[in-house]
């Protein structure tokens, strides 16, 4: 495979990162505890073990108390701060005393989220700071301005984005003096749309996509460093009961099973090698917390599919055949 995008920015950034969702307990106010912080050591242990450098968080996540989990592996083993690539992302806020669940792009809530982010990992600095969900009343110059002066302040080292389309893309980088670098989407076997929208172009099936056209096009040409979360698709196809799917995730998870025994790996590096196996050298996003999950999904950065298994997984996981 060849060289990430976002390695333009940090350089010798993972192919694969390790999204921390999983850690710290319950999303509810419980307080982080003991066994909290080394389900979170043995996570990242079998990152670092699996090639994987990138640790992708939010603020929500467990409302906070996963990144005050792995705050706490950072202060208990403070110098691999200096072997690891950290992102976080910001923007959804719950539904409080103050309004619904919605989303917030404000300067006044980025900046908060920032330090919130920065106290509870306890570090100075972000590698990546990325706006989690669209926000309809963004105003991207402001988000230019506090964006500007968190770099200035030495908080946030690169910018990028979540669950964007292109013309969202567009009018936010207008705004910008430095790139964004990163978008994080919902991309896998079990979301195909991506594909979708460009090989059904100019044909009646392809009206049911739900992908922005020209949005992987705009990634690729700009450097925007593409981001799958969900990428193992919870499951479907390495292991999980499939009593209650459809045929066509039976079908699916039949061939991952048999093209593992033929690459001689696990069922999550076919998963992943397929999506890393796309010209956009996709940063598939990992949730798992299970240390041999991670270190199966791992297997994906030492092989490459043929482009005939890369459509037999296409095919077979869209259920039916090309145009």
């Amino acid at each position: 495979m060849s060289q990430l995008p976002l390695d333009r920015f940090l350089p010798g950034v993972s192919p694969m990162a390790y999204g921390c969702m999983g850690l710290g307990g319950e999303w509810d106010a419980s307080p982080v505890e003991a066994h909290h912080v080394t389900q979170a050591h043995r996570a990242l242990d079998a990152a670092l073990e699996a090639g994987i450098n990138f640790f992708d968080h939010a603020d929500i996540y467990a409302l906070g108390k996963a990144e005050s989990a792995f705050g706490r592996v950072l202060k208990e083993r403070p110098s691999l701060r200096e072997s690891i690539f950290l992102q976080t992302k910001c923007g959804i806020r719950f539904e409080d005393a103050q309004g619904p669940k919605r989303f917030d792009f404000s300067a006044e809530w980025i900046r908060a989220s920032v330090e919130g982010s920065l106290k509870r990992l306890g570090v100075e600095m972000l590698d990546v700071l990325q706006l989690h969900r669209p926000d309809p009343l963004m105003v991207p110059d402001e988000i230019a301005e506090v964006f500007t002066a968190l770099k200035a302040e030495g908080k946030v080292r690169h910018f990028g984005v979540s669950n964007m389309q292109r013309h969202q893309l567009e009018f936010l980088q207008a705004s910008l003096d430095a790139p964004l670098v990163a978008n994080q989407l919902e991309l896998g076997l079990h979301r195909l749309d991506f594909l979708d929208e460009g090989v059904l172009a100019n044909q009646p099936e392809g009206t049911a996509s739900n992908f922005t056209p020209g949005s992987l096009e705009y990634c690729r040409r700009h450097g925007v460093q593409l981001q799958a979360w969900g990428c193992l698709s919870q499951g479907r196809f390495t292991g999980r009961a499939l009593d209650d799917q459809p045929a066509v995730i039976t079908a699916t998870a039949t061939l991952v099973g048999e093209l593992a025994e033929q690459y001689g790996v696990s069922r999550e590096a076919i998963v992943l090698a397929w999506l890393r196996r796309h010209p956009a050298n996709i940063q598939p996003v990992i949730g798992s917390t299970d240390p041999a999950r991670i270190a199966a999904s791992g297997e994906a950065l030492g092989i490459s599919l043929s482009r005939e298994d890369w459509y037999r997984l296409y095919v077979c996981a869209r259920g039916g055949e090309l145009p």
